[in-house]
């Protein structure tokens, strides 16, 4: 405990600049326009190379979701630049949400690659609360790198079985804690405070397959895989999809 605290602080003193900042009320603005949109967009790029194998897998079985009318109507929670859109099948209509209004530039260009989708439209809203999207009303939900950073993971997974009708899918691809007596989770905690204000709540030790196993899914499959970030603390991860 105290070598976690005193990494922390040293960790701290580094990035005391943005600890200023956030004192003064200028980072949060700076980061959720600036800061934020530009380096998630780097992230995605990189950790989309890492996890395209599990998400070509992931979403493999997208089409087995539509509805009666045979349209597979498709809300994504935290969309960010749509780096998802290329895994989605044909014809799919696709309603883009995120807390985040500021990622036009990457989400127009990912929508001009990927054609074969619909896009129904972009609702800037957080994952706990998806009021402006009827009950029952969506065959599938996706939420990937999300779920660490939402203000209630309980109150997110509310909304999802709300949205989603009786037979929909929910899927997630998300970074979780390591395990608790590894170096990992001992870097977790160390970079918890400082990760968390640079990445916009991002949080490192949250056990969402838990979350997850309490939501009461008919069906959830889960996998816990591993993504190596060079110099990032989110290499656990889980990947899966569960039925309302």
């Amino acid at each position: 405990g105290a070598s976690i605290l005193l990494l922390r602080a040293c960790l701290a003193l580094l990035a005391s600049p943005i600890y200023l900042l956030s004192y003064l009320g200028i980072w949060e603005p700076f980061c959720r326009k600036v800061f934020f949109p530009f380096i998630l967009d780097k992230i995605c790029e990189a950790h989309d190379k890492k996890s395209k194998k599990h998400k070509q897998e992931l979403f493999r079985n997208l089409p087995d979701f539509r509805g009666p009318s045979g349209e597979l109507r498709l809300l994504e929670i935290g969309t960010g630049g749509g780096s998802n859109f290329q895994f989605y099948p044909p014809g799919c209509k696709v309603t883009c949400s995120d807390i985040n209004p500021n990622f036009q530039e990457s989400l127009s260009r990912n929508m001009k690659k990927n054609q074969h989708l619909s896009y129904e439209g972009f609702l800037v809203a957080a994952g706990e609360d998806l009021g402006q999207v009827a009950s029952g009303s969506v065959d599938a939900v996706v939420c990937t790198l999300v779920l660490c950073s939402v203000s209630s993971v309980r109150s997110t997974l509310r909304e999802v079985m709300r949205v989603l009708r009786p037979g929909g899918a929910f899927y997630f691809l998300e970074h979780v804690a390591a395990e608790h007596s590894s170096w990992r989770y001992f870097w977790q905690q160390v970079c918890y405070p400082t990760w968390k204000l640079i990445f916009a709540g991002c949080c490192l030790t949250r056990e969402l397959w838990k979350n997850l196993e309490e939501a009461k899914f008919s069906e959830l499959k889960i996998q816990h895989i591993s993504l190596a970030m060079p110099w990032m603390p989110i290499e656990p991860h889980i990947v899966g999809y569960g039925v309302k």
